[in-house]
């Protein structure tokens, strides 16, 4: 059972980092599009400053599962690694609990303000409701979430290494 999570939360968190890049390939794009655009055919969009907000909130709510499973919150990573060798698994038992808690509650409240904002649409993108902007919410969540129980069945902290 264990083994099956964690090969279902590798692919799930594998998928939240392709799509995090790839957002992030549109905001890119966008946002030269947007600088061509004003500065040198002198006619602005306003429609691509908008999916560049749109796809840095999606950025940045699928990057988050990445974050979680590596341990790559070094705050947490540093009180985990000073702490006795016999509190680090009640450490990382609170600290799990703690993250699932706060995942819980932006999933909760990301969702019912996604379902609020149906109604809404996105000012230069008047077709698309505001539900796909906020929607961002509980699905980064609920990815975070899968690789927060993915950290705490097979522990990662890998900050220090990583950082340069």
């Amino acid at each position: 059972m264990k083994t099956a999570f964690l090969n279902f939360e590798r692919r799930l968190t594998t998928l939240s980092i392709w799509l995090a890049c790839l957002m992030l390939v549109v905001a890119a794009s966008m946002g030269m599009l947007q600088v061509l655009m004003r500065f040198v055919f002198e006619l602005p969009s306003e429609w691509s400053e908008v999916i560049v907000r749109i796809s840095l909130i999606w950025m940045v709510f699928l990057g988050i599962p990445a974050a979680f499973r590596y341990g790559s919150m070094i705050s947490v990573d540093l009180m985990h690694r000073t702490a006795p060798p016999r509190f680090r698994r009640v450490l990382d038992a609170m600290i799990t609990i703690l993250s699932l808690a706060l995942l819980i509650v932006i999933a909760w409240y990301g969702w019912d303000y996604a379902q609020r904002g149906k109604v809404q649409t996105i000012i230069g993108l008047e077709f698309m409701s505001m539900f796909w902007a906020f929607v961002a919410l509980p699905v980064g969540s609920v990815f975070a979430m899968v690789g927060v129980i993915g950290n705490y069945l097979d522990p990662r902290h890998e900050e220090l290494e990583t950082a340069q």
